[in-house]
């Protein structure tokens, strides 16, 4: 770093992203991008007058992309905020409803621990249970004599299915985590609840709770990883906060092309079905064929899978599959190191996948290129 760096900012680590490889052609299971491309419409989009018209500002407001998720999510256009990825939407949230703090679990979405930070955030780091699941105790507070709870006396941001463990909690647990945190915003990072059970979002208790807000994402279920577009949903009073720093910092935040892509994705909801159900499909397929082979798999309602085997340490099984052209997620905290997240793609990137594995198994001299 240079000498004139702020010196508040010396001891940042840079969030991590995964892997995109240029030296040759992978199969690509480590960023949980959809292997399928954008709907019809989101690529007659880019070729739109929209691309002539980028001489021009994107607008401010992003009406028509507030209308269409309005309409699609049944709520107001005042309960819709957009973002630059739903990254955007996240580090503004900490930074409009973070002064007392930010609350999560300990193995979930790096990217919290980074935006904290970054913020100068003070953090409240809870611990997983041992099944990996999250502890909603942890998360209410000391119990009162009347039987409710008296809040943990900050924000909460919690990845719902959870990143990277798969792991969904249920609506009457966010439920109760807002009851007990009134006073304080509870935050839901629905990036993967498509690939979940119909009627786990949180979004339809947004109406219920003025402290609850919800982001999801264009990038996983929609095929628009590299739009960068983003979405909260709250109370207005939430949204407005939300809006005042973006229009402080930000307000062409979205840009002409990746809004109308945005708004075409989101009309086509038979596209968007089908895919979800082949992502469903292909993970269910993928986990019993992994089980098959001896490995232990966290129970997943996301478009990837959390996987360890006994016969094999998750970071040889990293390098072991890189060798072979295929791409996994290795994370390096010691509570889960011996695992690996793989992303769903479509079945023939799953089968290249198992048959790596099954060689790699089956043939342990010859694991690391011996």
């Amino acid at each position: 770093m240079s000498k004139f760096f702020n010196s508040i900012y010396k001891g940042l680590t840079p969030y991590t992203p995964g892997e995109q490889p240029q030296d040759k052609k992978y199969v690509k299971l480590n960023t949980n991008e959809s292997p399928f491309p954008p709907a019809p419409g989101v690529i007659a989009a880019v070729n739109s007058k929209e691309a002539e018209d980028l001489r021009l500002y994107s607008d401010p407001e992003l009406k028509p992309l507030k209308a269409q998720l309005a309409e699609t999510f049944s709520v107001k256009k005042e309960n819709v905020f957009i973002g630059n990825g739903s990254d955007e939407c996240l580090n503004y949230a900490f930074m409009a409803f973070g002064e007392d703090g930010f609350a999560y679990p300990d193995i979930t979405y790096s990217f919290y621990k980074v935006i904290a930070e970054l913020n100068l955030i003070k953090t409240d780091v809870k611990p997983l249970n041992s099944d990996f699941t999250i502890d909603i105790e942890a998360f209410l507070g000391e119990k009162n004599p009347d039987g409710s709870y008296k809040g943990i006396g900050r924000s909460i941001v919690i990845a719902n299915p959870n990143a990277p463990t798969g792991i969904i909690i249920s609506l009457s647990d966010i439920s109760r985590i807002c009851e007990a945190n009134s006073d304080h915003v509870v935050m839901i990072d629905e990036a993967y609840v498509d690939f979940a059970a119909e009627g786990t979002s949180a979004v339809a208790l947004i109406g219920k709770y003025e402290n609850l807000l919800v982001t999801q994402t264009f990038s996983k279920s929609r095929s628009m990883a590299g739009a960068r577009v983003g979405f909260a949903l709250g109370n207005e009073a939430l949204i407005q906060d939300l809006e005042t720093l973006r229009n402080s910092n930000n307000p062409y935040n979205v840009n002409r092309i990746s809004m109308k892509c945005a708004v075409e994705a989101l009309r086509d909801k038979d596209y968007f079905d089908t895919n979800c159900r082949k992502i469903k499909e292909n993970r269910a397929y993928t986990k019993k064929a992994l089980e098959g082979l001896g490995f232990r798999v966290l129970p997943s309602e996301t478009n990837f899978l959390f996987a360890e085997s006994n016969m094999i340490e998750g970071g040889e099984l990293y390098r072991a599959l890189k060798e072979r052209g295929v791409l996994v997620r290795h994370f390096n905290d010691p509570k889960i190191s011996n695992f690996n997240r793989i992303t769903i793609g479509s079945r023939e990137e799953m089968d290249a996948f198992l048959e790596a594995v099954t060689d790699i198994l089956n043939f342990p001299d010859l694991r690391c290129g011996s």
